[in-house]
């Protein structure tokens, strides 16, 4: 009945996906935002490649949430640029990443993290793992699944996704740019 409804009125499914956004979203921030100990967060403006199905260009900023250096949390906005069927398309993402390293006292070693995380669009939701080195350099894969069946100019969005980021800091664009 519900598959009936969306297929009847599919501007429904966007209204529903939407406000699934935004509670992942503020779950995710009252979860972490409710510790006892003072988290410090740095602004970074993220670069990268994204191949779902499709080549795309990913330009956004992020949150970085930082109380040790072995948990970090981060919580993102982008927007992803590409052309799918002939077409230039742009898809907004938001992700949700958590990095993990556990070596303490090792300072090569504790230059990699683990990265889990998820990232969502209006065409599909990614569950992703991965690496970073120092939080600046991400290489993450996962699989999507489809959210919109009638896809991105024709396409279905679905399948193994990659992708490379580059985050930049905030402080450090402004201190290279002195």
């Amino acid at each position: 009945m519900l598959k009936q409804f969306f297929y009847l009125y599919p501007q429904y499914k966007i209204i529903v996906m939407k406000k699934r956004i935004v509670f992942a979203t503020l779950l995710f921030l009252l979860t972490f935002g409710s510790t006892k100990a003072q988290m410090t967060v740095h602004k970074m403006v993220h670069v990268g490649y994204v191949y779902q199905n499709q080549n795309f260009a990913e330009l956004g900023g992020r949150l970085l949430f930082l109380q040790n250096d072995d948990v970090i949390y981060r919580l993102g906005a982008a927007g992803m640029m590409g052309s799918v069927n002939g077409k230039f398309a742009i898809i907004p993402k938001i992700q949700a990443d958590i990095l993990l390293n556990f070596e303490r006292n090792v300072d090569l070693y504790h230059s990699i993290y683990f990265v889990a995380g998820a990232e969502t669009t209006t065409k599909y939701f990614a569950p992703k793992a991965g690496v970073t080195l120092f939080g600046v350099i991400d290489l993450t894969g996962g699989y999507a699944f489809s959210i919109d069946k009638a896809g991105l100019n024709g396409k279905e969005m679905k399948g193994v996704n990659v992708n490379f980021t580059i985050n930049l800091p905030l402080v450090m664009l402004h201190d290279l740019l002195k």
